[in-house]
C-alpha cells in the first residue's frame, strides 16, 4: 500500500530542492529549457497521441460527459497548439527580479519592492492534458517548482506529455525536480498535498466545483483558485443586432465545456429583437431555459428553475431572462454570479461604463464573447487558472500571479536614532 504522505513528503523535498537552483537561474536558461520542452513534446507527438487515445477509451467506457470529453481529447492541432503555448511562455518577459516600485525615504534609504518567486507550487487538476504542460512551463518560467496532480481520467495523457517536458528541461540542464507528476490516482495524494505545509507553498486548484470546494475545505496552505464559472451577458436595448446574435452564439456555443463559457443570457425587456437572438441560439444547438418571457419567443424554450439561475452547465443549456435595464442585470449577477467574467454587448458608452464599474467580476467585457477569458488571449501565453478571489492574483493567473515580491532596502550606513 502506498504511503501517500510520505510519497508528497519527498516530491515536496526534491522540489524544494529543486526550486533552489531554479530561483537564481538567468532568464535565458529558463527560455531555453522551456524551448527544448516544446522540441520533446512535438518529437513524443505519436506517443503522446496514443497515450490520450487510451484515455479517450477509458473516458467513453466511464460514459463521460461530452463536454469531459472534450477537455480531455488532444489531436495534432491541439498538441501544436500545447508546444506553441510552451514556446510563447519562453518568450514572454521573465517577471523574476522586476523592481514594482521603488522610493527613496528623506533618510536617503532607497526601498524597492522585487518581484520574486511562490516557491513550490501544488497544482491540483482534472481533465484537461494541456494544463500539464501550461502549468509546468508557466511554473518554470516564473522561477518555481511545481508539482502536479491531475486526474484519473487523464492519466496516461499527463504522463506522457510530462515525461517529455521533463526530459526536455534536462537536457537543457535544469533539474527534472522542477515539474514532478504525482502518479498516482489515488486521491489520499491530493489530501496529502493539501496538508503539506512547509513544503508546498500555495496550492491552484483547476476543476470541477467539488475538486474546487474540497481543495478550499481541507488545505492547509494558502489556495488561489475559483469556485464556478457562472457567466453572464446581458444584452443592452441599444446593441446592435448582429454583434448581439454573434457574440452571444459564440460565448456560449464555441465550447461550452470551459469555464468562460456563457451560462445565463440576460436580455434588457427594451431589446427590440430577441426573438431571432433566441432563435439563433436554439438553431445553433442550444436548449433554452428561460422566464415566462423568453417562453413567449419561442415555443422550443422550456421553463427555467431556481437552481438553473445558479447552475454552471458546462454543455449546450443555456439559461435566459428579460431585465428591465442595467440595474436589474447587475442585481442579477450580483446575487446568481461567480465573479469570473460577465460581458455587456450595447453600443451605448454610459450603459457599458455602468456596467463595467458595477460588475464585480475579475474579468469584465464589452462588445466581446466571454470565450476570450483565457490568459493566452490576454497576451500571457498561457494561465494556470482564473482566480476569482480579491487576494495576491485576479482573473488569468500566468506569470506575474505566480510571483510574490521582497522589500529590498539599500543603504549607505544609515542607522536609526
Amino acid at each position: 500500500m502506498t504511503d501517500h504522505a510520505k510519497l508528497i513528503t519527498d516530491m515536496g523535498h526534491r522540489a524544494r530542492a529543486a526550486f533552489a537552483q531554479v530561483s537564481q537561474m538567468s532568464d535565458a536558461r529558463k527560455a531555453e529549457a522551456l524551448r527544448a520542452a516544446a522540441t520533446a513534446l512535438r518529437d513524443r507527438r505519436q506517443s503522446i497521441l496514443d497515450a490520450n487515445a487510451a484515455d479517450m477509451s477509458a473516458g467513453r467506457e466511464r460514459e463521460l460527459s461530452s463536454a469531459m470529453l472534450d477537455r480531455l481529447m488532444i489531436d495534432e492541432d491541439r498538441l501544436e497548439a500545447v508546444a506553441r503555448a510552451v514556446e510563447n511562455i519562453a518568450d514572454l518577459p521573465d517577471p523574476v527580479g522586476q523592481v514594482i516600485d521603488r522610493n527613496t525615504q528623506p533618510n536617503g534609504l532607497v526601498m524597492e519592492r522585487v518581484r520574486v518567486p511562490l516557491g513550490v507550487i501544488g497544482i491540483i487538476y482534472e481533465s484537461r492534458p494541456n494544463v500539464t504542460a501550461d502549468a509546468a512551463a508557466l511554473g518554470l518560467r516564473s522561477g518555481n517548482a511545481v508539482i502536479l496532480r491531475g486526474g484519473s481520467e487523464a492519466i496516461e495523457s499527463n504522463r506522457a506529455i510530462h515525461d517529455a517536458m521533463q526530459d526536455g528541461v534536462m537536457a537543457a540542464g535544469l533539474p527534472g525536480d522542477a515539474i514532478q507528476l504525482v502518479q498516482t490516482t489515488d486521491r489520499a495524494a491530493v489530501g496529502a498535498m493539501l496538508t503539506a505545509s512547509g513544503l508546498v507553498d500555495i496550492i491552484i486548484p483547476r476543476g470541477g466545483k467539488s475538486l474546487v470546494a474540497r481543495v478550499q475545505e481541507e488545505a492547509r496552505v494558502p489556495v488561489l483558485a475559483h469556485l464556478d464559472g457562472i457567466c453572464h451577458t446581458y444584452i443592452g436595448k441599444h446593441a446592435d443586432q448582429d454583434k448581439a446574435i454573434a457574440i452571444a452564439v459564440n460565448a456560449k456555443m464555441r465550447r461550452t465545456g470551459i469555464c468562460g463559457a456563457m451560462e445565463t443570457l440576460l436580455i434588457d425587456q427594451d431589446y427590440p429583437a430577441p426573438g431571432p437572438l433566441i432563435r439563433a441560439l436554439i438553431d445553433a444547438g442550444c436548449e433554452i431555459r428561460g422566464d415566462d418571457a423568453v417562453m413567449e419567443l419561442d415555443p422550443r424554450t422550456v421553463a427555467a428553475s431556481d437552481a438553473d439561475w445558479d447552475t454552471e452547465y458546462l454543455e449546450t443549456v443555456l439559461s435566459v431572462r428579460m431585465v428591465e435595464g442595467v440595474e436589474d442585470a447587475l442585481q442579477h449577477i450580483a446575487s446568481h454570479g461567480s465573479h469570473h467574467t460577465d460581458a455587456v454587448v450595447t453600443e451605448d458608452e454610459a450603459v457599458a461604463d455602468r456596467f463595467i464599474r458595477g460588475a464585480d467580476s475579475a474579468i469584465v467585457m464589452h462588445n466581446a464573447s466571454t470565450q476570450f477569458a483565457d490568459g493566452g488571449e490576454f497576451g500571457l501565453g498561457a494561465e494556470i487558472g482564473i482566480s476569482t478571489g480579491r487576494l495576491h492574483a485576479r482573473g488569468p493567473v500566468a506569470l506575474e500571479g505566480l510571483t510574490t515580491y521582497k522589500w529590498v532596502v539599500r543603504g549607505t550606513g544609515q542607522i536609526r536614532p
